[in-house]
């Protein structure tokens, strides 16, 4: 089991070495665990992202405490294995929860080597990732053929593709589902901003946009987990808030696109 709201790392976690650059992200990452939090999502994509992680978690003890995802982005069997090998390192565990095949690149030899991995423990779990709508038709067709634990795609009151085919076939899988741009990578935050929030809200436990957003995601029966990414601690708190209390039903997130479409 793992806790509905996570931790992304995109651009936020991409930063230097210096304790100007990495105390407010310290903080961010302590606090989430201290609230519950368990994913951290990365990527060798994502410049610096991977050893600041591993840097952090080493510092503030908190391997033991985390489900750490990362990916593989690259061609061919040989560099994609150095790839892996360079991902553990920088996260500092041998072990890994989650490895994903960064945009389906060479997705079929990577899985191969995965689920090799896998029967030598060295990932608990392998999938396959993708950030574009274009993509979903052939995210379809390795669920239907690759034996994968967990698919990474976007889905949002923004992007709401996903819900037509993949979702639903990740759910009749078995496969978990982790959340990208669960903000529509802030475009959503532009449309609510000085909106009010409905009252209706309230019949979800939901005091803010943010746990709006989360909210409606989380609620759909084949979503896992959402990984919203952040430096800030508040907006960490408020984000975690998402996933406590109650969900809105098929009803209110029908509702809840309305709104959103209305702004």
């Amino acid at each position: 089991m793992i806790p509905v709201i996570g931790l992304g790392s995109w651009q936020v976690f991409d930063v230097g070495a210096s304790a100007a650059e990495r105390q407010p992200l310290e903080e961010v990452i302590s606090r989430f665990v201290t609230l519950g939090g368990r994913v951290v999502d990365s990527s060798p994509m994502y410049g610096r992202a991977e050893q600041v992680i591993g840097d952090l978690a080493a510092k503030l003890s908190l391997h033991s405490a985390l489900f750490l995802a990362t990916k593989v982005w690259t061609t061919g069997k040989d560099e994609g294995i150095a790839s892996m090998e360079k991902s553990l390192s920088r996260l500092q565990t041998r072990r890994i929860d989650l490895i994903q095949v960064h945009n389906l690149v060479d997705a079929r030899t990577h899985l191969a080597t995965l689920r090799d991995w896998k029967e030598q423990g060295r990932a608990r779990y392998i999938g396959i990732t993708h950030y574009n709508s274009s993509a979903y038709p052939e995210v379809a067709r390795l669920l239907r053929t690759e034996k994968i634990d967990f698919v990474q795609i976007n889905y949002s009151l923004g992007e709401r593709e996903a819900a037509k085919e993949v979702l639903p076939l990740a759910q009749d899988r078995g496969v978990a589902v982790l959340v990208n741009r669960p903000f529509g990578g802030g475009d959503l935050f532009a449309r609510v901003r000085q909106k009010p929030l409905p009252d209706w809200a309230g019949e979800f436990d939901c005091h803010s946009w943010a746990q709006f957003l989360l909210k409606w995601i989380i609620a759909h029966p084949a979503a896992t987990c959402a990984i919203p990414a952040t430096g800030n601690v508040r907006h960490l708190e408020d984000n975690m808030q998402g996933g406590i209390g109650r969900l809105p039903d098929a009803t209110l997130r029908q509702r809840m696109v309305e709104a959103i479409a209305q702004l």
